[in-house]
């Protein structure tokens, strides 16, 4: 059996922290203690091939494990009894097309999928990996799938094909009337007009490119212990004048911020659809594979564990928002603030150098703990950003990263709702791709106009025709306001799942820094970029 194990381990490349993992699973429940048990020691079952784990491949489920990535490694932690990923509904190929959950949602990659990782399966298995299944895996279903051409968008930027029905549907089936018209402008990959597939076919769809988003510390994500229940009842999204969703099964409010477009009000729900859609599973989970997924899935923690500039980042004493074992042990739902609770707390514990410290090690850590002040006190004019300046902060508003991104844990925002910064709609989407590498990637993405109706109020920085490569939330709530606005996501594990934002278009956390700098005008120097990207990478 052991030697069985070993050989699964060295063909899924699953970088352990020791054989110790599998007998104690289940004892590493963690209580919401503010300082954790100190971390293992580094040590050589790290993996430089990322970690690739097939369906069905590995018969255990390591209790915490680590990957290599460019700025360091990412540590992986397990927080749920014992289960055998053979047969768990996560990891089996449960659908028609090889795939499992797992195949979009890697442990090494912070439980997404990197484009370095997608790329490395293409080369590795010529193409033939599930996940670039003609489905979604590639930009769309008609095209050649032996040809990298087809699978461009996944190759490129790490998107899948999103088919969403038009007009939109509430959850009941019914029929929404939109605020707003859309034609397709641009279409380069062919999905948008295809007569079976596209918007003018029997069943009126459209196919948006999108990232998968992790699959971890999910308690900060869908249950704060401090929101439902309370104020969110009382307060819907940021701006949009309705409640939150609720649970169709419990009837109690969401937070609405699983997805990028807020269209699954909970884990189940989302899994249903994955299943249907991604997976292509015939049939439906039943309930005891619903709640296997939704266990798993709210005990899985990561987070960046160890830097190459700052070494290890989550050693006894250190920064308490760093590592996964600080995020299995915070509470959630907590509002980051300038006093008692900030965002990430604070790195006084680098203020001083460490026993064993080397020179390097401080300058970098001294970078991060500059990188955080910008993040957390650099006011700049935040302007003509749907549901952020028309919330009654005023247009513009002076405010800083920390005020949106204000998830004690995470970097998301603790009130649920979606916000259009740019990325999508145009002309800010062209702010984000600029360089002689965006020029390749920037013609695959479809273009939509957006024609808002007269009886219907518009967007209020866009007008009334709007361009765009995603219209986002408004493709579910049929709303003109909504158009080109997502869902914030969490930062943790930046470092192991690149590209950022949903639609992939910044290859790089520096492409992403310069984005918003460009953005709001907002004046960072050279040494301010890389002081951020280091924060940023530490997460």
């Amino acid at each position: 059996m052991l030697s069985r194990l070993h050989e699964v381990l060295r063909r899924s490349r699953l970088a352990w922290l020791g054989a110790a993992g599998l007998t104690a699973v289940g004892a590493l429940a963690l209580a919401a203690a503010q300082t954790p048990p100190p971390a293992p020691e580094p040590d050589a079952n790290y993996d430089e091939n990322g970690g690739w784990w097939a369906p069905g491949e590995s018969p255990a489920m390591p209790a915490e494990a680590q990957f290599l990535n460019d700025a360091g490694a990412l540590g992986f932690l397990y927080t749920g009894a014992p289960i055998d990923t053979r047969t768990h509904p996560f990891f089996a190929p449960i659908g028609t097309n090889g795939r499992a959950c797992v195949t979009c949602h890697q442990p090494a990659n912070a439980m997404s999928v990197s484009v370095a990782t997608i790329q490395r399966r293409w080369t590795e298995t010529n193409g033939a990996d599930p996940i670039f299944a003609a489905v979604d895996g590639s930009n769309c279903p008609n095209l050649p799938q032996a040809d990298p051409a087809s699978h461009s968008l996944l190759l490129k930027r790490g998107l899948f094909r999103i088919a969403l029905p038009w007009p939109p549907k509430r959850p009941d089936g019914t029929v929404i009337t939109p605020e707003f018209s859309i034609e397709v402008v641009q279409d380069p990959t062919g999905c948008n007009t295809n007569a079976q597939y596209g918007l003018t076919s029997a069943a009126p769809t459209i196919s948006v490119y999108r990232r998968p988003r992790p699959v971890a510390n999910l308690k900060y994500v869908v249950g704060p212990e401090r929101g439902i229940g309370g104020r969110y009842n009382l307060f819907g999204p940021k701006n949009t004048g309705l409640p939150m969703a609720t649970d169709p099964e419990t009837g109690e409010r969401v937070t609405m911020q699983i997805m990028a477009d807020a269209r699954a009000p909970t884990l189940r729900a989302q899994a249903r659809d994955a299943a249907a859609t991604h997976l292509q599973m015939e049939g439906a989970l039943t309930e005891a594979q619903l709640t296997q997924l939704t266990d798993f899935e709210m005990s899985v923690y990561a987070g960046q564990v160890l830097s190459n500039g700052a070494g290890r980042l989550d050693e006894p004493g250190g920064p308490r928002a760093l590592g996964p074992r600080n995020l299995a042990a915070n509470p959630n739902g907590v509002l980051g603030d300038n006093f008692d609770d900030p965002v990430f707390f604070d790195f006084n514990a680098w203020k001083t150098p460490r026993p064993g410290e080397t020179p390097a090690q401080t300058a970098f850590r001294a970078s991060v703990m500059r990188g955080y002040d910008i993040y957390f006190l650099r006011p700049f004019w935040v302007r003509d950003s749907m549901h952020l300046n028309t919330v009654g902060l005023g247009n513009p508003a002076k405010r800083t990263c920390a005020t949106c991104h204000n998830m004690q844990m995470t970097g998301m925002d603790l009130v649920s709702g979606w916000v259009d910064v740019g990325v999508s709609n145009l002309p800010f989407a062209g702010q984000v791709l600029t360089t002689p590498q965006d020029r390749e990637r920037r013609p695959d993405l479809p273009l939509f106009k957006i024609t808002c109706k007269e009886d219907a109020p518009p967007h209020m920085f866009l007008g009334r025709v709007i361009y765009t490569h995603d219209p986002g939330r408004a493709l579910i709530s049929g709303r003109c306001m909504d158009v080109g606005s997502v869902v914030m996501q969490q930062f943790r594990g930046l470092s192991a799942r690149a590209p950022y934002f949903s639609n992939g278009s910044a290859a790089n956390l520096r492409e992403l820094v310069d984005f918003y700098d460009r953005r709001y005008n907002i004046g960072l120097t050279e040494q301010d970029k890389v002081d951020l990207i280091n924060f940023l990478g530490v997460l």
